[in-house]
């Protein structure tokens, strides 16, 4: 599910992969609806392919999402991103990823995290678990 959200760099929020056209993308914002081509020149980043610096290795995105949502209940995080300082926003992400890297991860990093998982749970997109494709399972077996 998370190779079709897209992040599109100077442009607020998330969007839904539609379709695809000659040197561009049909987007849809998922917070109006809202449909509009994205060229190749702006920078897409599919949320798939996101990953948060840690101590160790990369943790892609989707591990993040995933332990957010059982921090959460699968219910929006309820903090004032406004109103919360670095010390709060790296306190929050300490809970849910406890090895981030507390160099490489910034504060508006941490607050574009909860607004787009705030975003995914608004819109009722948390199935962040990747289903299983029949194909994979017939790999894995067949080793």
């Amino acid at each position: 599910m998370l190779k079709t959200i897209l992040s599109i760099s100077g442009k607020p929020g998330l969007y839904k992969l539609v379709s695809q056209g000659k040197n561009m993308l049909i987007v849809e914002s998922l917070a109006d609806k809202k449909r509009f081509p994205a060229y190749g020149n702006e920078k897409i980043i599919s949320l798939g392919d996101i990953a948060m610096y840690t101590d160790t290795e990369d943790v892609p995105l989707q591990e993040v999402l995933i332990s957010m949502k059982k921090k959460e209940n699968g219910a929006a995080v309820a903090m004032d991103l406004k109103k919360a300082t670095a010390d709060d926003l790296r306190a929050y992400l300490a809970e849910v990823l406890p090895t981030f890297d507390r160099d490489r991860v910034y504060p508006s990093d941490i607050k574009k995290l909860i607004t787009w998982y705030n975003l995914l749970v608004a819109t009722n997109m948390v199935d962040f678990e990747e289903a299983e494709t029949p194909e994979a399972a017939t790999e894995e077996k067949a080793e």
